[in-house]
């Protein structure tokens, strides 16, 4: 399997729900006229407590300052893994359960934070800018190592991890945080990018304007729906989640579906907002 390294330098942030007004013109010229920018990786997803946002630092220029977004102290790069050879268009994308067992995992072992985003056409692993070369050192022995340079696919060098480095003992990871389910069912799906502005107006009154319902209380019942939503745009390529009752508010032919009508259920880890050590 290849682990490659991709060229965009990305932050993470929070925008609170009550400051999402000042930043929606920056967010609708990041996801409805992406050439008008130089940002080629770009994700916003609203759960029942913010918005998320994930993007290149293109991107970030976009955004004004606020009190209401928190910026992640840390530049984040995004690893992504594939079977096959040469360059991405001739591989495949893993499935989530490979890359928990053979990158996740591992990297949880020597206390290395990731950041996980899967979209339509794959999953994304973010590390820590500074924490790449004990990344590429506790992956080296079950990967082939690439980067992506000005979009060419190279190898990827040692970034010098000494020769000395001794694996830390291994120990157990007890799981401290309650699961819960709520009773939505999610679709994972796509749309051509030039059928974009088609459905523009819809799409800015589902991420900016559509009232979801509350979320499920301390219990941890199943028997609420929860309001998510991610929209993605990453290197020309578009990737959306949201309920089946969201989806059906789409006209016909426009989402990519699968022919069964697949569905997925969401178990949320924690009942808060966890940081990254978690």
């Amino acid at each position: 399997m290849e682990l490659h390294i991709l060229e965009h330098s990305l932050k993470v942030a929070s925008i609170e729900k009550e400051g999402i007004q000042i930043c929606t013109h920056g967010l609708i010229k990041l996801a409805f006229l992406a050439s008008k920018t130089r940002c080629k990786f770009f994700s916003l997803t609203e759960t029942p407590e913010d918005y998320t946002i994930i993007v290149d630092e293109e991107g970030f220029k976009e955004l004004p300052q606020s009190e209401h977004i928190s910026v992640a102290d840390a530049t984040w790069l995004a690893l992504n893994v594939v079977s096959g050879g040469g360059n991405a268009s001739n591989s495949q994308p893993i499935g989530v359960t490979k890359i928990a067992k053979s990158v996740i995992a591992p990297l949880a072992d020597h206390n290395i934070s990731v950041f996980m985003l899967s979209t339509y056409q794959t999953d994304f692993i973010l590390v820590r800018e500074r924490d790449l070369p004990m990344v590429m050192h506790t992956l080296s022995s079950e990967f082939t190592l690439l980067r992506v340079v000005n979009g060419e696919t190279v190898a990827a060098h040692n970034l010098g991890v000494s020769n000395g480095f001794v694996k830390p003992k291994l120990a157990p990871r007890p799981v401290i945080h309650p699961l819960s389910s709520p009773s939505n069912m999610f679709c994972v799906t796509s749309l051509d990018p030039d059928t974009l502005s088609s459905v523009a107006t819809l799409l800015m009154d589902v991420m900016f304007y559509s009232a979801g319902t509350k979320e499920a209380g301390p219990s941890g019942e199943d028997s609420t729906h929860i309001r998510f939503f991610s929209f993605s745009l990453i290197e020309g390529y578009i990737s959306l989640v949201m309920d089946e009752q969201t989806a059906q508010r789409f006209p016909n032919n426009v989402l990519f579906t699968s022919a069964s009508g697949e569905l997925w259920k969401m178990v949320r880890i924690g009942g808060q907002p966890l940081g990254f050590g978690s």
